[in-house]
């Protein structure tokens, strides 16, 4: 089985779809912040050197992910194919991430989940966690759907200036990428605006899963 590149705006759904096909297939996830977090925590070189530049506030260099993400390949079975989501976001990105999956000899396809500005900025705009359960979930009322827990806490970037930035920035340094993917023939596109279990269905039938 490929990796997967799961790219879409913010609020799209990668994540959730990340998590379905792991369970369903068996696929490892790479998830940048979270990656980035973990080896932070690390008492290694590389660990000390991420630590040091987002204690610094500073955005971690291109080369650095990449140093991340093949130590992420170099500490999972071979065989086990990879989703990566968050990466890449730039057309440097890209082109370090596809150098570094051809050395490993891995191949892989782009999976993109479709959704409007509109719908984005209202998705990330309700986006809320349950600090008790740790349920994540969308709505305007700060009371858990899952346990009605009231502990609940939203993302200091989820305002609506912050959400546009973020947007724009989808639309001129990632987007692009998605033609390059399409030209090589390896990108599937499908409507993140649909229920979840339709989306994955539309991603199953497309992917040939």
């Amino acid at each position: 089985m490929t990796d997967l590149i799961l790219i879409g705006k913010q609020g799209c759904g990668k994540g959730t779809q990340a998590k379905i096909l792991a369970e369903k297939f068996g696929f490892e996830i790479f998830e940048t912040g979270g990656a980035l977090r973990s080896i932070a925590k690390e008492d290694s070189d590389l660990g000390r050197e991420v630590l040091a530049i987002t204690t610094r506030g500073d955005l971690v260099p291109n080369e650095v992910v990449m140093k991340i993400v093949s130590d992420f390949l170099s500490k999972i079975n071979a065989v086990s194919p990879v989703i990566f989501d968050g990466i890449p976001r730039s057309e440097e990105q890209r082109i370090s991430l596809e150098k570094l999956l051809e050395e490993k000899g891995r191949e892989f396809r782009a999976l993109e989940v479709r959704l409007s500005d509109k719908e984005a900025l209202e998705r990330l705009s309700m986006r809320a966690k349950c600090e008790d359960c740790g349920a994540n979930f969308g709505s305007k009322e700060d009371v858990c759907p899952k346990c009605e827990s009231t502990n609940i806490s939203r993302r200091a970037d989820d305002t609506p200036e912050a959400i546009t930035k973020r947007l724009e920035n989808f639309k001129k340094f990632t987007a692009p990428l998605l033609s390059v993917w399409e030209a090589q023939g390896k990108l599937v596109s499908v409507d993140g605006e649909q229920d979840i279990e339709v989306v994955t269905q539309e991603i199953l039938e497309k992917l040939g899963l």
